[in-house]
């Protein structure tokens, strides 16, 4: 229990649901490249292996129209890569690409680019918004999944304590144990039920679609849900054919059934994809039973303490605290391998985003530790036996004379907080220090484990850096244009984002003005309002309205009118939804 804190020390980083995702590495063709003729393929690699989906592209021509193209696929086998066939009589100009991939760690990621045959088209096509994630769907799948994690610790480590700490009365168990089964039972067939809405970024609604249903149940994340729903129904069937066993049977069957309960996270998430397979496989599995035998076990001695008939033997704490102590141990190992994956480099501990919330969950376990000390101290105090001194009265006078019948006046006890009725045992009072060390020890727990379902959500550095090699996404214009990008975040979820902008032929005059809204992991989105105002301070004009109108998926003008050169302020306004909008500034240099 000392050490119980360590959990959190890179404590979820492979026991939680993964949080490395998928990010792109490479196309083919480039992104923002111009080809002499038709490519018959698009390519796509990854960081890590991917699923496919039937939708994983969409392409769109200078036409605005939706390319047919064949069954995507993965090239000449590699897993890590996508491809899907390009028609024969492709027409010259720009072609937009928007991709859909089921990453490794069974979370789903998008993102878009272009391409041009020939020349670039004035106006790049743009793809429909939802091709991005549903936020209902994905809100619903995310709770679900991080629902199904907490179940899966409190149903293994109750199970572990009632098996390996032996309390004498195991009736206050039963609570959590059936609250961990039901839970993890309900939030693994909300997840088998979502799979297909959240991997096809569509609404709950859609779930209803029997063949979507169906496809979903040949992927690995379905297979694991589904594997992860018969070994639930086999435990509910074992439980009473084995309470007639032998204890070591019993022990036996649980820790199988753990073992394979873990399996169905670490088969279908980051673990199973990457370097070091077999090595990060058993690691995640290792690293979430060693977390629910200290956090579920934790709940369970806290339950026993407060709600059993009887205050549990000290050999029952003693016990946990062993446990406890292996299990961090585990914690620590696991922890820093799977960190090292996730890291790659020191520098991305303050240099990335995944780093800095690292950083901050370690300092939530500092706070841990403290609570976790106190634990320890009271335990062992719990475990001292109790020392009795006995003093023996002394002989009066040198020739062994009867001692004084008179008796000596003696000190009156040291009464407890239970008043007069008689002085409060060590042991009770010890025993109620550990029950509110392990309460603020849980309390310190749960606040951990909010600050690790944040970290689950956060692309690895790893991946970033491997991600960041790629060029970024870039709108193809005419030679001779001006093109830009300027990023926005308003400061909501999926408020963050960039607005690519294409000025031809940027010069003094009539220029066309086309721009396109990139979200979150760079998706095609859609907005409600993009307005863009041009001022030049130094011969006070302005600021002149582009006049920026919707084309379907991007906002363009062509009669954009700048009588002078010099360095115009282009101001540019993006309202993401009806009451969040952001404002942004960025200098134009417009020659003759």
């Amino acid at each position: 229990m000392l050490l119980g804190a360590l959990l959190v020390l890179l404590v979820l980083g492979g026991a939680a649901p993964a949080s490395a995702h998928a990010a792109l590495r490479d196309s083919d063709p480039e992104d923002g490249s111009v080809v002499k003729s038709a490519p018959r393929h698009l390519t796509l690699t990854f960081t890590e292996s991917v699923g496919l989906l039937d939708d994983s592209f969409r392409v769109y021509g200078p036409d605005n129209r939706r390319v047919h193209l064949g069954e995507p696929q993965h090239a000449d086998g590699a897993s890590d890569t996508a491809r899907a066939d390009l028609p024969g009589d492709l027409a010259d100009g720009t072609y937009t690409v928007a991709w859909r991939v089921v990453s490794a760690d069974s979370h789903p990621v998008s993102g878009a680019f272009t391409f041009s045959i020939g020349a670039p088209s004035p106006t790049p096509p743009a793809a429909p918004a939802d091709h991005a994630e549903h936020p209902v769907t994905k809100s619903l799948y995310d709770t679900g999944r991080h629902l199904a994690y907490i179940a899966a610790a409190l149903l293994i480590g109750t199970a572990a304590f009632a098996a390996l700490c032996r309390p004498p009365d195991p009736a206050p168990l039963r609570l959590p144990l059936l609250t961990g089964w039901w839970t993890l039972l309900t939030a693994t067939t909300a997840l088998l039920v979502l799979r297909a809405p959240y991997e096809n970024g569509t609404s709950p609604a859609t779930a209803l679609d029997l063949q979507a249903f169906t496809d979903t149940l040949t992927g690995r994340p379905g297979v694991a849900l589904l594997t992860r729903l018969a070994l639930l129904s086999a435990a509910a069937l074992l439980v009473p054919l084995l309470r007639r066993r032998d204890p070591r049977t019993r022990l036996q069957a649980g820790a199988a059934l753990a073992i394979a309960l873990a399996l169905t996270w670490a088969a279908a998430e980051h673990a199973s994809a990457g370097i070091q397979v077999p090595l990060a496989m058993t690691s995640s599995v290792l690293h979430l039973l060693a977390m629910a035998c200290w956090l579920g076990g934790l709940t369970a001695l806290l339950l026993t303490l407060h709600r059993a008939k009887t205050p549990p033997p000290t050999a029952t704490v003693t016990r946990f605290s062993r446990l406890a102590f292996a299990s961090v141990a585990v914690l620590v190992v696991t922890g820093v391998y799977q960190s090292w994956r996730g890291l790659g480099s020191w520098s991305a501990l303050t240099g990335t985003s995944y780093g800095r919330t690292l950083t901050v969950k370690l300092a939530a376990t500092l706070f841990l530790l403290s609570a976790a000390a106190l634990s320890r101290r009271w335990t062992a105090l719990l475990a001292a036996p109790a020392v009795v001194e006995e003093r023996v009265p002394e002989l009066v006078g040198a020739s062994g004379a009867p001692p004084d019948p008179e008796p000596r006046p003696v000190a009156s006890p040291t009464y407890g907080p239970d008043g007069p009725d008689g002085p409060e045992e060590p042991e009770d009072r010890h025993r109620r220090a550990l029950r509110r060390s392990v309460l603020a020890e849980a309390v310190v727990a749960v606040a951990v484990l909010l600050v690790t379902t944040v970290l689950t959500g956060t692309l690895p550095a790893r991946a970033e850096a491997e991600a960041a090699k790629a060029p970024e996404p870039q709108v193809a214009g005419l030679p001779g244009a001006e093109a830009f990008t300027v990023p926005y975040d308003v400061g909501t979820p999926g408020g963050r984002g960039t607005v690519q902008l294409t000025m031809d032929p940027g010069r003094v005059g009539e220029n066309g003005l086309q721009a396109v809204v990139f979200g979150p992991r760079g998706a095609l989105t859609s907005v409600p309002e993009l307005r863009a105002s041009f001022t030049l301070a130094a011969k006070d004009i302005g600021p002149i309205d582009a006049k920026l109108t919707d084309r379907g998926g991007y906002w363009a003008t062509s009669d954009l009118n700048l009588p002078l050169e010099g360095t115009w302020t282009m101001k540019l306004t993006i309202r993401v939804s009806e009451v969040d909008q952001v404002s942004g500034t960025r200098q134009v240099e417009i020659t003759r």
